[in-house]
């Protein structure tokens, strides 16, 4: 018998033992096996009424270093749409809805230096019509900018915007991870 039949056989074997396994047993064993990530939603708000480029709702957030997107970790249970739409609304008094999201492409974004994930999603809105309010805790300054004079961003901001061709990195994917 070959060593590729042979590895096919005991993979099978492996499967049929652990697909016989109690659901809460299966589950406990993928949970130790699988990294852990800790996912975020991420919201890219395009001021619907900028002219080109555009404009982007940015945030500075303690300590004030650099700029950086509405985004928040989920909660237990809670949807990213929804994380994205609540952490929008806390951060910058932006209420939409999850109507008014859009999953952006690429939706997930996998960071694995810090093991976390981003969930990012888009929306357009109307700057004028939005006023933008910060609690002074979670973001200090909340405004939009246009999107070929960005402030200084946050490093992990820079890297997340290179995925959408955006900032400063936008020509250099080899920063991304």
């Amino acid at each position: 018998m070959s060593s590729l039949a042979a590895g096919s056989r005991l993979r099978k074997l492996g499967f049929a033992v652990f697909y016989g396994l109690p659901v809460p047993v299966r589950r406990r064993l993928v949970r130790l096996a699988v990294g852990k990530y800790i996912v975020g939603a991420v919201a890219l708000v395009r001021d619907s009424e900028a002219a080109s480029p555009g404009r982007l709702l940015l945030l500075r957030q303690p300590p004030g270093v650099g700029w950086s997107l509405p985004a928040g970790l989920l909660r237990r249970g809670e949807r990213p749409i929804e994380g994205c739409v609540r952490e929008l609304a806390e951060e910058s008094g932006l209420r939409l809805t999850i109507d008014d999201l859009t999953p952006a492409s690429p939706n997930a974004v996998i960071h694995t230096r810090g093991r976390w994930v981003d969930v990012v999603f888009e929306a357009s809105t109307p700057a004028s019509g939005v006023t933008l309010r910060v609690d002074g805790a979670e973001a200090l300054e909340a405004g939009w900018h246009r999107l070929d004079n960005l402030p200084p961003l946050t490093p992990p901001t820079a890297r997340l915007l290179s995925y959408y061709g955006i900032g400063p990195y936008a020509d250099y994917p080899e920063v991304r991870a």
